[in-house]
């Protein structure tokens, strides 16, 4: 093949069909994955693109779906990282997931990417990748860094996972109360390192929100140098919660914007509004999930078969 033909092809070539669920943390992600996956199974699987969840260890400090609770799906980069082996970067994640979604696509499968990390998604779809700019820091000097490419690899379906950010909020810190209930605490002191530098504590799964809090906390009271029922009156206890709860929510504000900027960029993100369904959740309306199916998974089941009819 000569260089002209060659070009040529590289400009028509087919390319391979993915679909993308979007959001912040917190907004139905894992759900409409999993509906989905459900409802074209068993042609399709799932790749996690969250930062945190792609790490082995603290399953409910990164709130990775149980395995019980994933009906049947092939869930990719779940929990698979080693975190001893160190940063998991964004490079790291264009190789290994886009080794996957050739595997998936292969096999005449549909990859289904779900995630909040926009930093993971932007470097697996877009074309040409540079890991030297972060195009989401809105402080750099370089105008470079601020452009973000719609030039993008794959042929990609994005929904986008939308709720209003006051109802979003009043569910994360609901979210927090059942994470600790479930045991968080336990996990993050048995995880807990009293010799860790503050380098280490800047990588890799102990950036985990939860962490970080908590860390300050044991290292005031070592996990098992008080009775349980007199750590949670302990001011620094609440403290750390409180702080987890903030920084939850400033995270979900960060990834808003970043999506954001995506959208502004010229990526075709569908934006489904889940705030509905989430405010009867929150309000233990027992019609909360046909609102869901109605509002939520209907218009992307739509969506999608539209996507893949093209």
């Amino acid at each position: 093949m000569d260089a002209a033909a060659a070009t040529t092809f590289h400009h028509h070539r087919r390319k391979d069909k993915v679909v993308v669920i979007m959001g912040a943390t917190g907004s139905g992600k894992s759900r409409l994955s999993l509906d989905l996956s459900t409802l074209f199974f068993p042609f399709s699987e799932i790749l996690n693109s969250d930062k945190m969840q792609v790490y082995s260890g603290l399953d409910i400090t990164t709130n990775k779906i149980p395995l019980h609770q994933r009906r049947g799906v092939v869930h990719h980069l779940l929990g698979d990282v080693d975190p001893s082996a160190g940063e998991f970067s964004p490079s790291d994640f264009r190789h290994r997931a886009g080794e996957i979604i050739s595997d998936v696509t292969n096999r005449r499968k549909l990859p289904i990417i779900v995630g909040g990390s926009n930093s993971f998604i932007h470097a697996l779809l877009v074309e040409r990748f540079d890991p030297e700019l972060n195009v989401f820091d809105t402080e750099s000097s370089s105008p470079s860094s601020l452009v973000i490419s719609s030039e993008l690899r794959y042929n990609c379906c994005f929904l986008w996972l939308d709720v209003s950010f006051p109802v979003l909020s009043e569910y994360l810190i609901k979210r927090v109360d059942d994470m600790l209930d479930s045991g968080m605490v336990d996990e993050l002191a048995q995880f807990f390192d009293p010799d860790a530098t503050e380098e280490m504590n800047r990588t890799g799964l102990r950036k985990a929100i939860g962490v970080p809090e908590l860390d300050r906390f044991f290292k005031e009271h070592p996990p098992g140098s008080i009775k349980d029922e007199d750590r949670v009156r302990k001011g620094a206890y609440k403290e750390a919660v409180r702080a987890i709860k903030d920084n939850t929510c400033k995270l979900s504000k960060k990834q808003i914007r970043k999506i954001l900027r995506l959208k502004r960029a010229g990526w075709d993100l569908q934006r489904i509004d889940a705030t509905v369904a989430f405010t009867a959740a929150l309000t233990s309306d027992d019609s909360w999930s046909d609102i869901w199916e109605r509002q939520v998974l209907e218009p992307s089941v739509k969506i999608v078969n539209r996507f893949l009819m093209e």
